[in-house]
């Protein structure tokens, strides 16, 4: 034989050597969840290690996540009042505008995202305005504007609209600009499913709605086309990163919008994932650590340059132990 694949796989430096996919640490977000209060850090039942802190509690968490080498997080709001109208989404003393302002100046060299929608702050858990039961697409989109106008101004690095309401992205990006923010980035949940994946993160947000689903505003998740579609019209609207959301189910529509898009590529692996990998280790049916830098190994493997996950600490770790990189 002439051609033999095996002659590089002889030994771990020629495997690295070789290697098709790389990864480094500047490229994890962590997601973190903020609630009103003192003195918090309360687990999440359905997602074992993961906690929701009060605003004096999360500069522990910020250190960790700095110690580890782990940049950039995403901060998720949990508010004490919630209306019809998501009030304390875009409010001066919203939970995440006070948490941003505390861990900017306790961690100033953190990269600070902060995801923009109103799920979480409305009364009803939909992601936007309704009119009787359905969900209204463009008075929503001023309150996801002016949501992300002051996380900006109380200190967000990055605003990431997850509503999936149509025209978002060129709102935030209008009232961005006209307020001053003309580099402030933008990364755009365009790809995201209407999937069972979530459930663990709306019991972590307390964001589940009340009363029907999201599928008229979530994509259906039989549909490839159409995410690409969604995709090409953020980035046309002004996003500067274009998200796939979830990871695991998803790869082939981030190989998509990866050839199709000339922005960078996120991918989020969500609750879901991390609760069915917890379950499976404590049970000692698979082997933890070798599951988690496999499912990222994949998804950067399929085109992701970034990559949102709840698992960052333990990936950095692998990555200075030369396990996964």
């Amino acid at each position: 034989m002439i051609i033999r694949p095996r002659r590089l796989r002889g030994s771990e430096t020629l495997r690295k050597m070789v290697r098709e996919t790389r990864m480094d640490k500047s490229s994890l977000i962590y997601p973190l969840f903020v609630k009103e209060g003192e003195g918090i850090q309360e687990e999440i039942p359905s997602m074992v290690g993961q906690n929701r802190y009060s605003i004096d509690k999360l500069p522990y968490e910020l250190e960790r996540l700095s110690k580890a080498g782990v940049g950039s997080v995403m901060l998720f709001g949990i508010p004490d009042v919630k209306d019809e109208v998501a009030s304390q989404a875009y409010a001066e003393d919203g939970i995440v505008q006070k948490a941003l302002r505390a861990a900017k100046r306790e961690f100033p060299d953190l990269y600070y995202i902060t995801d923009v929608c109103l799920c979480e702050y409305t009364s009803h858990g939909h992601c936007g305005m309704l009119c009787g039961h359905e969900v209204e697409n463009d008075s929503t989109l001023e309150l996801l504007a002016k949501t992300a106008l002051s996380h900006v101004e109380a200190g967000a690095d990055m605003v990431a609209p997850s509503d999936m309401m149509d025209g978002r992205v060129l709102a935030i990006r209008n009232m961005l600009d006209d307020a001053g923010h003309k580099e402030t980035p933008i990364m755009s949940y365009a790809v995201k499913y209407a999937s069972a994946f979530y459930g663990p993160f709306r019991d972590a947000a307390g964001s589940a709605p009340a009363f029907g689903d999201r599928k008229s505003y979530q994509m259906d998740f039989h549909n490839s086309r159409e995410g690409i579609k969604e995709a090409l019209l953020d980035v046309e609207e002004g996003a500067d990163i274009i998200m796939v959301k979830p990871a695991l189910s998803y790869l082939d529509m981030i190989t998509k919008v990866h050839d199709v898009t000339d922005v960078p590529v996120a991918a989020y692996s969500v609750s879901g994932e991390y609760a069915m990998v917890k379950a499976a280790a404590q049970n000692g049916w698979i082997d933890e650590d070798r599951i988690i830098c496999e499912m990222a190994a994949s998804t950067y493997r399929a085109g992701a340059q970034i990559y949102l996950t709840y698992f960052a600490k333990e990936l950095a770790k692998f990555m200075d132990e030369g396990r996964i990189g």
